[in-house]
């Protein structure tokens, strides 16, 4: 352990790096999606945004290939949010997380009783995997089986219970349709593996699972590593964060021997990989334009590597979430687009504070940047805002 500890600013110059974001890389789609671990993917655009910020070269049509040759695909897996992962990753990382479905499953336990689980999760593959359903339509044939049961707590049950995978048209650029769901196994053509072929093996709601029927979850080891790779240095509570678990220090303690550790400013341990890369803090962090929900904001219990105590709360509203920019490596500000069709488009900047004027041409030119690989109508103009959102109290 080093006696020094890491500042916020090198710590966010270190994420950066493994972000991608200190400098465009020459990567694939699926190759950044692997050593990103994911992308947010709650609405269609972000993806794209996304790796446009991150990819050397990125076009959205790249992604949408991709999609469409079932090399990536939309589930819920961390934090029970929508997530773009590489076919790989949807079936090694849902039952990673598959404990925190069974919580989420029990918070709803009051609008499913007298519902069978193991049976609900039995009907709800047979009727996905005849064909791919949207949330209505399985949540009518669920209530057929259980016409008392609260129609949403049917709904969360299927989602919590089986990995279900929004399939294509669903995500595609600017050819996105309605959800429409189907088990990653099959929409993969995959096997499923003993914790993803069928639900929790809970009796009732209310009853936990019999120890000796109950699938045990991954080890979360392999995880902490690409977790680390992807966005360390980290503490324990940094990767609980990221992936909506618990009682995951047991795993650091095992991969203690292989890891450095350092303390942060708060006397924090944080755990990295001894090649990871550790830039100066003075290292020059261009402005970049990311989505609403980028996983740079959401993945650490202290977020102060990249944004300041002053800008709290200030990338969100309730269950609103907007798009970002970064400028020195910091969250300071907002950006929407609006496309006006033969009239072209305008990209506004809503900046927290005022800029100097370099970092402020600066930004503008990556605005530019980010309008032209989006395919935004031309002529595109960059203008400035008045921030919506004030900081958190």
């Amino acid at each position: 352990m080093t006696t020094k500890p890491l500042t916020a600013r090198a710590l966010g110059r270190a994420t950066l790096e493994r972000q991608l974001l200190l400098r465009r890389a020459p990567m694939g789609v699926t190759d950044a999606v692997a050593h990103l671990v994911g992308l947010q993917a709650q609405e269609v655009r972000p993806p794209y945004v996304a790796l446009a910020a991150r990819i050397d070269g990125f076009r959205p049509g790249a992604l949408s290939s991709a999609l469409e040759e079932r090399a990536v695909a939309r589930l819920v897996t961390l934090r029970s949010t929508i997530h773009l992962h590489t076919a790989d990753d949807c079936m090694t990382l849902r039952p990673l997380v598959q404990p925190a479905r069974d919580r989420e499953l029990h918070m709803f336990r009051k609008g499913l009783t007298g519902v069978d689980l193991p049976r609900l999760a039995v009907l709800t593959r047979e009727y996905v995997e005849a064909e791919p359903r949207t949330p209505k339509e399985l949540r009518e044939l669920l209530l057929k089986e259980w016409p008392d049961a609260d129609p949403q707590s049917l709904s969360t049950a299927a989602r919590c219970s089986l990995p279900l995978v929004q399939v294509t048209p669903r995500g595609l650029w600017r050819r996105s349709g309605g959800v429409r769901l189907t088990t990653a196994e099959h929409w993969l053509r995959r096997p499923a593996s003993p914790v993803t072929a069928a639900a929790p093996v809970t009796p009732a709601p209310h009853t936990p699972p019999a120890p000796d029927t109950a699938p045990a979850a991954p080890a979360p080891d392999a995880t902490v590593l690409r977790y680390l790779r992807a966005f360390g240095p980290a503490s324990v509570k940094d990767f609980q964060q990221w992936a909506g678990l618990t009682r995951t220090k047991e795993a650091f303690e095992r991969l203690r021997p292989r890891l450095v550790t350092f303390r942060d400013e708060h006397g924090v341990e944080l755990f990295d990989l001894p090649d990871a890369p550790r830039p100066d803090p003075d290292a020059p962090a261009p402005p970049r334009l990311l989505p609403s929900f980028d996983n740079l904001l959401l993945s650490h219990a202290d977020r102060t590597r990249v944004v300041r105590e002053a800008d709290r709360g200030r990338a969100w509203q309730g269950n609103v979430a907007y798009a970002t920019f970064l400028v020195d490596g910091l969250l300071a500000g907002l950006w929407s687009l609006q496309e006006n069709g033969a009239d072209g488009s305008s990209l506004t900047l809503e900046p927290f504070g005022d800029l100097a004027r370099a970092p402020r041409d600066e930004l503008v030119a990556e605005a530019e940047h980010t309008a032209a690989v989006l395919e935004a109508p031309g002529p595109v103009s960059v203008d400035f805002g008045t921030v919506r959102r004030q900081p958190a109290r």
